[in-house]
């Protein structure tokens, strides 16, 4: 958990723009549950920005800061409120470089007295009551950091404390730097009239470069920046470990491996009475918030103890990459992942476990346009997914479903839970790992695209996640195939607006459906192989090198992520008077037999034509395919509408782009950041290696 990680330089400019307090106290409302005080307002107001000057007075503006944070992930499942510290200042240290952090209590106290003449761990506050000594609550931070579960454990650093009275003077708080107060790396105490002391400190626990360098190891230690599910997925296969799990994550996960311990019979112990019961678990939670990352990893612990089980989804974009991309070669590995729809005959024994992630796209029915009459679903999907296994997790996210045939919700499952008689236990997720761990930038989308009914407030660069519009498509391609063959993982997505041709010819050739104006691109290929110039097929587009050159939808998008995305919004969603226009298209013959062009701009997904839905629900789904295309990027995302009166709305939300060092380009991402992406295994099953202990420690993956 953390407000906000800016350079102090950047924090200035932020400041400067009279966004930074706006953006805090709206962090604090997510993460707290209520408003933060005028007395919490002001005090970032002035405090905050006293450091800030401070380090950019002692030639240190490059060093980080990192705003109202929690040690670890796990921090914020302690009893009663976390510990949150005012500010964990990040950069190297002049000495060898390595990692240099203080921890910082920002006061705005300016006379203290001592309680008792017996101890300085008490003193008196003028207009306040008693108060610890800040060098006590330094003391439980920096042992927080330190400790073997701390994220410094195992780093090369220097760490220390203070606390910074900048409106004190050090006779008015004599009190708190008497001989006998607490001592410590973290004890030091600086006031106004000691500035300069402190300005000499900053230069030597600080080199004036690095900051993000320096800052981004810490974040990974701290379980705040990702690894892209795939990458982990490759690096792990055939481990029992695939994910670190950290927080509420790790609490769900191991209440689901607990209850499959107690209801599931023992593989090589089978009961003489077998336990009848049936569990469900209801797992919530938004874009990024580790649904898949605690699916993935108790299918691997769940599979090491010899439980049957199976992870369905109802997204082929995910199933067809985790296949063919992480599972390429290995039939056993591939035939564990499968799709909703394919447990119309429930399977005899049941499944011990069943997987169900992206619990939102289940259907009312399992049919299919190829499937013999015989083979079709008679009973609800949910209703077959349950009959399936003996324990059933389901990961879904309301938000996030965008076909009108996608019932899955929380009430359709525990309807059938009940049909059933069966224990359902219920959780939520809420801490933000996609998008750089950015959840202001996914309640920005959400709020900018109507999904909720808060009002939209132009983005607030917190260092997190970056945001701009292009003027043209040409510049979006232009920034998305830089960072791409700079090393980063990028794509072009679009709303539906075009129509979409098959491969033509024998040559499998693509056609440019995709045109604006003298731009025109093709959708990813609609094939089960490779067509024209080695263009992948629609299951591999969004992992294989070759599928840069064109562009994806939400069907072939969602579940995934890169670090950079490109989203065109196209006219079936645009800006007028104020308010959002949803249209429906049309089509016209095009140049060729099977080719179509636009004959009326709008939605061109045959999904939500107008004979299956009507104007409000077309309006909702609409919304959530560009909700779920704006949230697959972890570093930045690129949009671009073609409608130039949505442009200038975009770009009036967005604001100014350009601040010190927070694009985050390939050149500008420090040495640590450029993490190259693992290509897909050679062919043939990879040996598994030795099963570990219970206890053992994985390796440490994060995702989301």
């Amino acid at each position: 958990m953390l407000l906000l990680k800016l350079a102090a330089q950047d924090l200035l400019d932020l400041n400067s723009r009279r966004r930074m307090v706006p953006h805090l106290a709206a962090r604090w409302r997510h993460f707290r549950g209520a408003d933060a005080s005028l007395t919490e307002r002001s005090a970032w107001a002035e405090s905050l920005v006293s450091l800030a000057n401070d380090l950019v007075a002692a030639d240190r503006g490059n060093v980080e800061m990192i705003v109202e944070c929690a040690a670890t992930l796990d921090e914020t499942d302690r009893p009663g409120d976390p510990r949150l510290i005012d500010v964990v200042l990040v950069g190297h240290h002049p000495q060898g470089r390595r990692l240099s952090v203080q921890l910082v209590e920002l006061k705005r106290w300016s006379t203290v007295t001592r309680v008792e003449r017996a101890t300085a761990e008490l003193v008196h506050v003028a207009g306040m009551d008693s108060k610890k000594h800040p060098a006590l609550q330094l003391r439980d931070y920096y042992e927080a950091f330190t400790s073997s579960r701390g994220p410094l454990h195992g780093l090369d650093f220097e760490c220390g404390g203070f606390a910074y009275l900048h409106n004190a003077t050090e006779a008015s708080v004599q009190a708190l730097i008497d001989v006998d107060s607490p001592t410590g790396p973290y004890a030091h105490v600086y006031t106004n009239d000691r500035r300069e002391r402190l300005l000499s400190d900053l230069r030597q626990h600080f080199t004036d470069e690095g900051g993000a360098s320096a800052a981004e190891i810490l974040l990974r230690s701290m379980g705040l920046r990702n690894t892209p599910l795939l990458d982990a997925m490759i690096w792990s296969r055939g481990d029992d470990t695939v994910f670190t799990l950290r927080g509420r994550q790790k609490v769900v996960a191991d209440q689901i491996l607990e209850t499959a311990s107690k209801i599931l019979p023992d593989p090589r112990r089978p009961a003489l009475v077998p336990d009848e019961r049936r569990v469900i678990f209801l797992v919530t939670g938004g874009a990024g918030t580790g649904k898949s990352a605690i699916g993935l990893q108790i299918k691997a612990e769940l599979e090491a103890q010899g439980r049957t089980v199976k992870y369905a989804s109802g997204s082929r974009a995910f199933n067809g990459a985790v296949q063919e991309h992480v599972g390429y070669g290995d039939r056993e590995f591939r035939e564990t992942f499968t799709y909703f729809s394919s447990f119309v005959t429930p399977p005899d024994p049941p499944l011990d476990v069943l997987i169900c992630d992206e619990a939102h796209r289940i259907r009312d029915r399992s049919t299919s346009r190829f499937w013999k009459p015989e083979q079709q679903g008679t009973q609800p999907q949910v209703d077959e997914l349950l009959d399936a296994s003996r324990l059933t997790v389901f990961f879904l996210d309301e938000g996030q479903s965008v076909r009108p045939n996608e019932v899955g919700t929380v009430s359709l499952i525990e309807d059938a839970a009940r049909r059933r008689e069966a224990h359902i236990a219920r959780y939520g997720l809420r801490e933000q790992f996609r998008c750089g761990g950015s959840d202001a930038y996914i309640r920005w989308v959400r709020a900018v695209l109507g999904v909720t009914d808060e009002a939209p407030e132009q983005w607030t660069p917190d260092g997190l996640m970056h945001v701009e519009v292009a003027d043209n498509p040409e510049e979006l391609e232009r920034i998305i195939r830089t960072e791409a063959l700079a090393g980063a993982s990028a794509r072009m997505v679009a709303g539906y607006c075009w129509p979409w041709t098959k491969p033509l010819g024998k040559d499998k050739r693509l056609e440019a459906d995709v045109r604006i104006g003298d731009w025109h691109r093709p959708w990813n290929a609609d094939s089960e192989t490779f067509c024209e110039n080695e263009a992948p097929p629609s299951k591999i587009w969004s992992v294989h090198e070759n599928g840069l050159g064109q562009i994806g939808c939400v069907y072939t998008a969602q579940g995934l992520e890169w670090d950079w995305c490109g989203v065109i919004m196209g006219e079936d969603m645009v800006r007028r008077d104020g308010r959002w226009v949803f249209r429906r298209g049309k089509d016209r013959q095009g140049p060729e037999a099977g080719v179509k062009r636009v004959a009326v701009p709008g939605s061109f997904d045959p999904k939500v034509k107008a004979g299956s839905v009507d104007d409000e629900e077309f309006a909702r789904l609409v919304r959530h395919a560009y909700h779920v295309l704006m949230t697959r990027a972890s570093r930045a995302t690129v949009l671009y509408s073609v409608d130039e009166e949505t442009r200038d709305y975009l770009k009036e939300q967005v604001g100014e782009v350009q601040i010190h060092g927070l694009r985050p380009t390939w050149e500008n991402l420090p040495q640590e950041a450029r993490v190259p992406h693992l290509p897909r295994p050679r062919r043939g099953k990879r040996p598994r290696r030795n099963r570990k202990r219970p206890d053992a420690q994985g390796p440490d993956l994060r995702l989301f």
